[in-house]
């Protein structure tokens, strides 16, 4: 059992990464726990790398092994956000209480937060797996098409994950019935097929140069989110219906993935995914600012994140001269 890419630093990024931008940066895990509670923040911490670090870690393994693309990713990030809020930590079905607040109630129905299940299915599909896989290729290109461990350590991996799901399912509350537990477990058996049937090429970019500018992918890659925290922020006023909500949420969503394929070419293809990843960050940056004073510190953690953004930027800007043929000229894009 061994870990068959050296140096090991691709698998440490996407192990921290994972757990550190749904967790450190949203407020979720608050920062300032390492000052008043470092013991509890050491506990904590580790076990949300046992659990969105592993994820993230078999998720990206799986796609290299069958050279899965984007869709096969985000399909298994969608279940593994079902396993994590609907089996272990059951806050689809906790109707009051931190985190869900007054969607514990507003899209809640026979016994399911579903308005809080479809949101957090996307974030974590796309914040909590894809966007750690995304950066980590972006900071390591070299590895982003290799195998990474051999059986035995995915066994592994795939032990401690389902061990922490199992072992949250049994300490936390508020748990399922048996009928939404039937259904949530045969919609993620859903999404896991569909996942293995997904073609390799299905939200691939268009060949050429993009038609979309570095702001307006800043801006696409922030619609997301931004559509989230409307949610979030107005839903406790209840002037639109849940299910309008959702549908706004899921159009919003569609919308990216559409501008994406559609304008996003394969030319400088590591700097558009670099600024579709700056808007996602970005937005929560933007969601920093007034949970630092409820979280004190948060902001500290978003200054950490841009600085690393900085430093990718150069990165890239280095990697992209060192390809440009001499007497070429490279065009903005």
């Amino acid at each position: 059992m061994r870990i068959l890419i050296r140096p090991r630093l691709p698998v440490l990024a996407l192990l921290l990464l994972a757990p550190s931008i749904p967790e450190l940066l949203t407020g979720s895990t608050p920062i300032s726990n390492l000052v008043f509670d470092p013991p509890g923040f050491a506990v904590g911490f580790l076990l949300d790398v046992g659990l969105y670090g592993t994820g993230a870690l078999l998720i990206r393994e799986y796609a290299v092994a069958y050279r899965k693309g984007w869709a096969s990713i985000l399909l298994l990030g969608a279940a593994y956000g079902i396993a994590e809020e609907g089996f272990a930590v059951h806050t689809f079905f906790q109707t009051s209480g931190s985190p869900v607040g007054v969607l514990g109630s507003y899209g809640h129905l026979w016994g399911v937060n579903w308005l809080w299940a479809l949101g957090l299915t996307i974030f974590h599909a796309t914040y909590s797996i894809a966007l750690p896989i995304l950066l980590t290729q972006l900071w390591f290109p070299e590895s982003k098409g290799v195998r990474w461990f051999d059986r035995g350590l995915v066994g592994i991996l795939a032990t401690v994950y389902l061990l922490e799901v199992v072992v949250f399912a049994l300490l936390v509350g508020h748990g399922p019935s048996p009928s939404a537990l039937a259904f949530f477990l045969a919609l993620v058996a859903l999404l896991l097929y569909l996942a293995t049937r997904a073609p390799t090429d299905l939200l691939s970019v268009r060949t050429g140069a993009s038609r979309i500018g570095r702001t307006g992918l800043v801006l696409t890659g922030a619609l997301g989110f931004g559509a989230w925290a409307l949610v979030l922020l107005f839903s406790g006023t209840k002037g639109v219906p849940a299910v309008g909500a959702a549908l706004a949420l899921v159009l919003i969503d569609l919308a990216v993935v559409g501008i994406v394929v559609r304008r996003v070419g394969t030319e400088r293809l590591d700097r558009s995914k670099f600024y579709f990843a700056t808007g996602m960050l970005g937005s929560l940056f933007v969601w920093d600012v007034p949970v630092e004073f409820s979280v004190p510190g948060i902001l500290l953690v978003a200054a950490l994140f841009a600085y690393l953004l900085f430093r990718l930027s150069r990165t890239l800007d280095r990697r992209e001269t060192a390809t440009i043929p001499p007497g070429v000229t490279r065009t903005a894009s």
